[in-house]
């Protein structure tokens, strides 16, 4: 890319960030104008827009929330141990929707869990734009963005306890794609998770714990909370300067190493940490709810007697569990079929006799792998190398950053978060690079405007692996059937003239060691590739009833182009990137 070029769309990307730092969906937003980390190309041209339509929608559905609160019956405690009869799980799960979609949670009171987590999407991300561009969603501190794409919050409740299988050697259970949610203190590794995102410096920025108790305490709903937790849940002494506590980003140089600069006595601590996993518990029992994590997909009809699938999605399914060995990782919970395997017999791509050995899969064996992903140069985390307004710098390692994923955590190091087990530490080098096996379930869910995740459309663009190098569920299948047959020693944006990346050039891993090796060279067709796709999206929930608030979208399809090369329009050049920063003062 020419210099020329580069000084023009630094500049339409410094209009672009000044736009966003003016928008608080349809308010003045109070973050700093002064601070633009991104070079040309990281930013979406309609990022401030996109925000604002999501906040509409996040408070539309904030407000149907309400409306369920209201509708529910007084709460009756009753027996030993006491238990609100007959309206206990519509209560706990009216709660965690209702806190899921608060945007007052937030540092700047901007941006609820659900801004990166909508219906529509699969409870992942919901500005199309970002998910082709910048990867991570921009923070409640808008200049901020985190490293990786929003999972899914789809049967995340069924993840269990991050675990150590010593006769097998591998980690199961947890939450996130490094794991480090492990549920150890909670016992769910699902409510932990939602632990995280408030108080993560580039989400949505709290300082403090606290702060998301005292902000629940001037929550609208705040009676469904006490009705439900406890009506001392708040009796809590909050110091005067909370509030300016509260509204300043967390890693803000003021605060120091201080974890906790809400000034509460013991027992107010106490009170609040009770408040905080109650926070977590609750949205947790809604995202295991029929609204969230529903099993009415066009296969859990099919398990049921009650679909018959297509040519095309049967001959998907048996090369799902077959040639393409998805079903390895991705756990089906069929039983065996009755031949053996190849070459004497078909097995498991004949037809399955058997009963069904689960009626709910939940389509992943909930371990770790390292895929062999490129590195995406996109990843807005990789900017963010010089201090904020804040005195906060998110990344000081710039685009030398290496994403281990779990060998992170292990480790507890940056980017991660403290290992609550020293006996994994010694895993750490054989865990780098993996990442957590998410469901396969919802991984097409999209819009019902928009079809499809696939070009040439009408579809929505999606993201997929941990740092959205993908853009299509074609991709997706392609990358696991060739990354063997087409490698280059190579970044991303520099495949060698004559080769389309991911098409026919696979760049290099972004963590070459510890590759899962049971992927690669898998031998599929095109036919067959596309045949996968359609199986994939006999998982999206909906089928059997409507799936809740999958209607609330109110941006626009995408059209055009094909699946194999979706998204290459947006491919940066690593090369370039790294000589544009280092040409930065």
């Amino acid at each position: 890319m020419r210099r020329t070029t580069l000084i023009v769309l630094s500049v339409v990307c410094l209009t672009v960030l000044g736009a966003v730092m003016m928008t608080k969906g349809d308010e003045v937003d109070p973050t700093p104008q002064t601070y633009n980390p991104y070079p040309p190309g990281i930013l979406p041209s309609d990022l401030s827009s996109e925000l604002a339509r999501v906040r509409r929608e996040v408070t539309f559905i904030e407000n149907e929330a309400i409306a369920e609160w209201h509708a529910l019956p007084p709460l009756k405690f009753i027996g030993q141990p006491p238990t609100i009869q007959g309206s206990g799980y519509a209560a706990v799960r009216t709660l965690g929707k209702l806190m899921n979609f608060d945007q007052n949670i937030s540092v700047f009171k901007n941006e609820a869990c659900a801004s990166c987590h909508m219906p529509y999407a699969g409870f992942s991300g919901p500005i199309p734009s970002v998910n082709l561009t910048m990867i991570a969603y921009p923070g409640s501190f808008r200049i901020r963005a985190g490293k990786r794409t929003a999972q899914r919050y789809t049967y995340s409740p069924d993840f269990p306890v991050l675990n150590y299988n010593a006769t097998q050697g591998t980690f199961f259970g947890g939450n996130f794609w490094d794991a480090r949610s492990t549920g150890y203190l909670l016992q769910s590794a699902d409510a932990e998770q939602a632990q995280h995102p408030p108080v993560d410096t580039q989400e949505m920025g709290a300082p403090d714990t606290a702060c998301i108790t005292f902000r629940l305490s001037q929550a609208v709903y705040r009676p469904l909370f006490e009705a439900v937790w406890g009506k001392g849940s708040f009796s809590i002494s909050f110091p005067s300067n909370t509030e300016e506590i509260c509204e300043t980003p967390g890693g803000a140089a003021v605060f120091g190493s201080n974890a906790t600069p809400v000034q509460l006595s013991p027992a107010d601590r106490a009170r609040s940490n009770a408040v905080y996993d109650h926070w977590a518990q609750s949205i947790s029992f809604y995202e295991s709810s029929p609204a969230v994590s529903a099993f009415s997909s066009k296969f859990d009809a099919f398990l049921a007697g009650k679909y018959n699938m297509t040519a095309d999605e049967m001959a998907g399914y048996k090369l799902f569990r077959g040639k393409g060995n998805c079903n390895s990782c991705h756990l089906d919970g069929r039983s065996t079929a009755p031949t053996p395997p190849p070459p004497e017999g078909t097995a498991p791509g004949s037809e399955d006799t058997g009963a069904a050995a689960d009626t709910r899969p939940l389509f992943t064996c909930f371990g770790y792998a390292n895929l062999g992903v490129p590195k995406n140069p996109r990843d807005a985390f990789y900017y963010q190398t010089t201090p904020d307004a804040f005195g906060f710098t998110a990344n000081p390692e710039g685009f030398a950053y290496t994403d281990f994923g779990l060998g992170a955590f292990l480790r507890s190091g940056f980017g991660s978060a403290p290992n609550p087990n020293s006996s994994w530490t010694k895993f750490a080098s054989t865990s780098d690079g993996r990442m957590q096996t998410s469901t396969a379930r919802d991984v097409a869910l999209v819009p019902p405007q928009c079809k499809s995740t696939d070009a040439p459309g009408p579809y929505f663009q999606k993201e997929f692996f941990h740092n959205g190098y993908i853009k299509s569920l074609k991709q997706l299948v392609h990358f696991y059937n060739t990354r063997d047959v087409f490698p280059f020693s190579v970044e991303s944006g520099n495949c060698p003239a004559g080769t389309t990346e991911k098409v026919n050039c696979w760049p290099a891993p972004e963590v070459p060691q510890n590759l899962d090796m049971t992927i690669g060279k898998l031998g599929l067709t095109d036919t067959e590739e596309n045949q996968i796709v359609k199986f994939l999206e006999t998982l999206t929930d909906g089928f059997t009833t409507p799936y809740p608030d999958i209607n609330t979208y109110t941006g626009v399809c995408k059209t055009g182009g094909n699946a194999s090369t979706q998204g290459n329009s947006a491919i940066i050049s690593a090369v370039a990137i790294r000589a544009l920063m280092r040409e930065k003062p």
